[in-house]
């Protein structure tokens, strides 16, 4: 069963925000449905209110960018490949993007602008009603500032500075020049910090499928992380770890399962499939085809061959498969591809975030902070569940990060860019203000690396319709 209704009428407000930036005039051009509901109105009760709400959990933006935020930073950090030919994709696994490049522009670009005007409208609406009750209230704006820094998350790491459209103003918005990426993660932080003091444990929806304040705190631990802020990344990664609320599936296979304790949050789907499974056609993205068939996206043999022998998570979460003549990595994190006989839905959704990552958030903090015996502990937690050795004691510091590393790839590979975002915010062990990205990808593709493919560009279209964007160096 769904986990929840939404109301078709609001979502016709809601849906009103989902353009992307584009020209004002054609901004001002575009008049509202005559269905619509209007803003007051559809925020005049509680009840009202959540139905308006939920429609960014299930807008079509936040669907359609859901396999394509793990897949394009996967194939960039040479942890997926594409099987099937296609210009657009090719360009990411050879870090050659194009500013024309169609996904950059639609999925990558303007799906996440498109719920940001979403959620700005939601905050909008929840901010001037007089009708709801606190508690409500309190919930909604957290779970939408959760969403819009999710949101802008993504933004940042891919783009660098990027506009920032914190109203729902669509004129103004339409022209924003870039904001550096320092503003942008500050406003990440705030918002997420704010939603903390306004969310509760308790968990609105059945299944983890709506945003509670732990959701808060496992991507505040790892923006902290990313902003090397390390101590503040420990103490949220403790915040979750500590909640009592989840724990390590000691059976890899039932993880992604929508009733795993491990869970921190999940998108609900209405077949019980998940959406990195339910495209079979090897012309569409996913992890999985008709059997006999060549998936569309698979693990690339480099990040299989890097996995340590004997690791579970190898045997459990990869199908190594011939396929004609050709042996392909396919990723089984999600088990099910198609529902059996009989059944009407299956018993996986979109895990979001999930426990694991945690331990590993905080295993890199402690490190950098020195205490690594307290790293040295979490990255063993990760690996006794993966059923391999643990550390040596007297691991040095910078063996230990290249640890951490190393049980992220192995972890979270096929999982929202991380692999990638990893590469990319990791300093060079060789100095000289490269990253890890030079090391890695530029020892696998020399002839295609520049260091400035860390970022993708920013699509020409964009910036015919709002001259004051800039472009990306390289590009």
């Amino acid at each position: 069963m769904f986990p929840f209704t939404i109301n078709k009428k609001v979502i016709a407000l809601v849906l009103l925000a989902s353009t992307t930036f584009s020209s004002c005039r054609k901004l001002v051009e575009i008049g509202p449905p005559t269905t619509q509901v209007g803003l007051d109105q559809a925020f005049a009760s509680d009840a009202t209110a959540t139905s308006a709400v939920l429609g960014i959990y299930n807008a079509s933006a936040t669907r359609d960018a859901l396999f394509p935020l793990s897949e394009m930073p996967g194939l960039s950090a040479n942890e997926l490949q594409n099987n099937v030919s296609s210009p657009a994709f090719d360009e990411f696994k050879t870090n050659s993007i194009a500013i024309t490049n169609s996904v950059v522009q639609q999925v990558l670009w303007g799906y996440p602008y498109s719920t940001l005007n979403q959620a700005n409208t939601m905050l909008n609406g929840i901010t001037r009603s007089t009708t709801l009750s606190s508690s409500v209230k309190n919930q909604l704006t957290g779970e939408i500032k959760v969403w819009r820094a999710f949101t802008l998350f993504y933004l940042v790491n891919m783009f660098g500075d990027v506009p920032l459209p914190i109203t729902d103003d669509p004129i103004k918005n339409a022209t924003l020049a870039r904001a550096p990426a320092t503003e942008v993660w500050v406003q990440i932080i705030k918002d997420l910090t704010e939603a903390q003091t306004v969310l509760t444990d308790a968990y609105p929806a059945a299944l983890r499928t709506r945003i509670n304040r732990q959701t808060a705190n496992a991507l505040l631990a790892r923006v902290y992380l990313y902003q090397k802020q390390w101590a503040n990344a420990e103490a949220a990664a403790n915040a979750v770890i500590n909640s009592g609320l989840y724990s390590l599936n000691k059976n890899l296979n039932t993880t992604f399962s929508n009733s795993s304790n491990e869970v921190i949050w999940q998108l609900a789907t209405l077949n019980g499939i998940s959406t990195y499974m339910n495209n079979r056609d090897a012309n569409g993205g996913s992890y999985t085809a008709t059997p006999g068939s060549v998936p569309a996206v698979t693990l690339t043999d480099t990040l299989y061959n890097s996995m340590e022998p004997g690791d579970l998570r190898k045997a459990n979460w990869i199908a190594a498969t011939d396929i004609g003549s050709k042996n392909y990595k396919v990723i089984t994190k999600y088990k099910i591809t198609s529902l059996p006989a009989g059944a009407s839905t299956g018993n996986e959704f979109n895990v979001m975030l999930r426990l694991a990552e945690q331990y590993l958030v905080r295993a890199e903090a402690r490190a950098q902070q020195g205490n690594l015996a307290g790293a040295i502990a979490d990255v063993d937690t990760i690996r006794s569940r993966a059923g391999l050795p643990m550390l040596d004691n007297s691991v040095t510091q910078p063996n230990l990060l290249l640890a951490v590393e190393q049980e992220r790839k192995a972890e979270l590979f096929g999982e929202w860019g991380n692999r990638w975002f990893d590469l990319k915010r990791t300093p060079s062990t060789s100095g000289g203000g490269k990253t890890r990205a030079d090391d890695v990808i530029g020892g696998m593709r020399p002839a295609t690396w520049a260091s400035t493919d860390i970022l993708y560009p920013i699509p020409d279209a964009q910036r015919v319709a709002n001259p004051a964007l800039t472009q990306n160096q390289g590009y």
